[in-house]
C-alpha cells in the first residue's frame, strides 16, 4: 500500500523536525502528546481531536465531542468541499453558543485527510468515513503518532483487522471502535447476567441484524462539483457516483455504502459490529471466535448462518421476530437484549440482585467518548480496544464470506484463517487500487 508508505516516511520526517524545533531557545508551542512521549497530557488539559469523514455520522460524533469540556475538536477533513464548510460552521456555533467563545474560529478543514494527520497540534481523530477507508486511515493515524476513535464496523476484511492490531500494538495508540452499546448498562447488564450463569449453561445465541453485502448494483448520476469522486472511493473500485451511495450535505438518510460489498459490509455488519459483538461478550469470546461457519442450502437466503465455537455453543444470525437485537438461550432460560428491551425467561431472571462482585457496570456509565478520552489520558485500554473491534467484525466478515461462497467454512481464530480452503483464505484480503 504505496499510500501508508508514503504517510509513514511523512510522519517520520514531521517527528525528526518537531524534535529539533521544540529544542530551540525560546520554543513555546505546546507539543502533541506523542512528540513528548506517550502519556503527556497538553498544559491546557484539553486532547485536540481531528475528524476524518465528515457525513451524517459525524453529526453525531461532534455533538457528542463538543459537549465534552476534556477535549477541543480543531480539524476536519472530507472529500466533499460542503461538507467540511458544514462541519467547521456546525463545530465553531456549537463552541460559541455552548462555551460562550464568541468568535470562535479555531476549526480548521481540508479535502486531504493526509494534511490533517500532519498537523502537530492534533492529539486524537476519530474516522466516520465509510468501511472501506477505515484501516487504511486508522493504521496512517497510529503511525502519526494519533490515538484513533474508529466508527464500527472497524475493518472491511479480516485482514486489515489484522493489520490494526498489530500497528496498535506497536505504536502503544489507544484506538476506541465506535460499538457504543458496550458503555450502556443495560447491554452491560445482559452480559452480567449471562456470563454468571444466571440463564444457566448457554447452549446457543440469536444473533438479528441486517442481510449480508451484495455487489454494487446503482445507476450512475453525475457527479456534484462539490466532490472529489476518485478520492471517495479511493482504494475500492471507482464506482459510478449515485446520491444514494453518498448523499450531500442537504439528505439525512443514512448512506448505502454499507450495503454493497465495494464499501462495506451489508447491514449484516453494520449491525452485526453492534450485536455479534455483545453475543461475543456475553459468551467471553472477545478475543476469538466461532471455529465453523454453515451457510444455509438456499444460496439467496440472507438469514441461517450457523456458526459453531468450540465448545460447541451455536450463533446464529437468525430473525427471533423482535427487530435488530440478541438472544441468549440457556438451560435455565432466556434472555433478549436490544437498544429496545432487556427480558428474560422467567421473568424473575432480570429481578435478581447481582452480587456487587459480578457487576462489570463500566464507570463511563454510558459515555462510550468520554471512556476513550479518559484511556488517552491515563493510557489505559478502553472498553472497546482494537482486539475486541477487530474480533466482533470478523465475525461479519466471515459471514460474508461464507454466505458468498455457499459452503461450510473450517475457521482457526488463533492463527485467523479457514483450514484447508484456499479460495476463502484469499478473501480474507482485497487488493487495493491505486488512485
Amino acid at each position: 500500500m504505496e499510500h501508508l508508505k508514503k504517510a509513514t516516511n511523512r510522519a517520520k520526517g514531521r517527528r525528526k523536525f518537531l524534535k529539533r524545533t521544540s529544542l530551540a531557545v525560546g520554543a513555546i508551542t505546546i507539543l502533541p502528546r506523542h512528540v513528548l512521549g506517550r502519556g503527556f497530557v497538553a498544559p491546557n488539559d484539553k486532547i485536540n481531536l481531528g475528524f476524518i469523514g465528515l457525513g451524517k455520522q459525524s453529526a453525531g460524533l461532534a455533538r457528542a465531542f463538543t459537549e465534552n469540556t476534556n477535549a477541543q475538536i480543531v480539524a476536519g477533513s472530507d472529500v466533499w468541499t460542503t461538507k467540511n464548510a458544514w462541519f467547521k460552521n456546525h463545530v465553531e456555533k456549537v463552541y460559541a453558543d455552548k462555551r460562550k467563545q464568541t468568535g470562535y474560529t479555531a476549526v480548521s478543514t481540508t479535502r486531504d485527510y493526509q494534511a490533517l494527520l500532519a498537523r502537530p497540534d492534533v492529539d486524537a481523530v476519530i474516522i466516520a468515513t465509510p468501511d472501506h477507508w477505515h484501516a487504511i486511515q486508522a493504521i496512517a493515524a497510529m503511525q502519526s503518532g494519533k490515538d484513533v476513535y474508529c466508527e464500527k464496523p472497524m475493518t472491511l476484511t479480516v485482514k486489515e483487522g489484522i493489520d490494526m492490531v498489530k500497528t496498535t500494538n506497536k505504536t502503544g495508540a489507544v484506538l476506541q471502535v465506535g460499538s457504543m452499546q458496550r458503555s450502556w448498562q443495560k447491554f452491560q447488564k445482559a452480559v452480567d447476567l449471562v456470563s454468571k450463569g444466571y440463564i444457566g449453561e448457554v447452549s446457543k445465541v440469536l444473533v438479528n441484524v441486517g442481510d449480508p453485502a451484495i455487489p454494487f448494483n446503482m445507476a450512475s448520476e453525475e457527479v456534484p462539483k462539490e466532490v472529489d469522486w476518485n478520492g471517495w472511493c479511493g482504494p475500492a473500485p471507482l464506482l459510478p457516483y449515485n446520491y444514494r451511495l453518498s448523499p450531500p450535505t442537504s439528505e439525512k438518510f443514512f448512506p448505502d455504502w454499507r450495503k454493497f460489498r465495494e464499501t462495506g459490509g451489508g447491514i449484516l455488519t453494520d449491525w452485526g459490529a453492534h450485536m455479534f459483538d455483545i453475543a461475543q461478550w456475553g459468551l467471553g469470546m472477545d478475543r476469538s471466535g466461532p471455529v465453523r461457519f454453515e451457510p444455509p442450502k438456499d444460496r439467496n437466503a440472507v438469514r441461517g448462518m450457523r456458526m459453531v465455537y468450540e465448545n460447541g455453543i451455536e450463533l446464529i444470525h437468525e430473525d427471533f421476530g423482535r427487530g435488530w437485537g440478541v438472544r441468549f438461550i440457556g438451560s435455565e432460560g432466556t434472555l433478549d437484549v436490544s437498544r429496545q428491551y432487556l427480558e428474560t425467561n422467567p421473568a424473575n431472571i432480570l429481578t435478581a440482585e447481582l452480587e456487587a462482585s459480578n457487576t462489570i457496570l463500566n464507570e463511563s456509565r454510558g459515555n462510550h467518548y468520554q471512556n476513550w478520552l479518559d484511556a488517552i489520558k491515563n493510557r489505559s485500554r478502553p472498553i472497546c480496544d482494537v482486539e475486541i473491534g477487530h474480533r466482533s467484525a470478523s465475525v461479519g466478515n466471515i459471514c460474508n464470506i461464507a454466505y458468498q461462497l455457499g459452503r461450510p467454512l473450517d475457521w482457526n481464530p488463533e492463527q485467523e484463517k479457514f483450514i484447508d480452503d484456499k479460495e476463502a483464505n484469499k478473501m480474507k484480503k482485497r487488493k487495493y487500487r491505486k488512485f
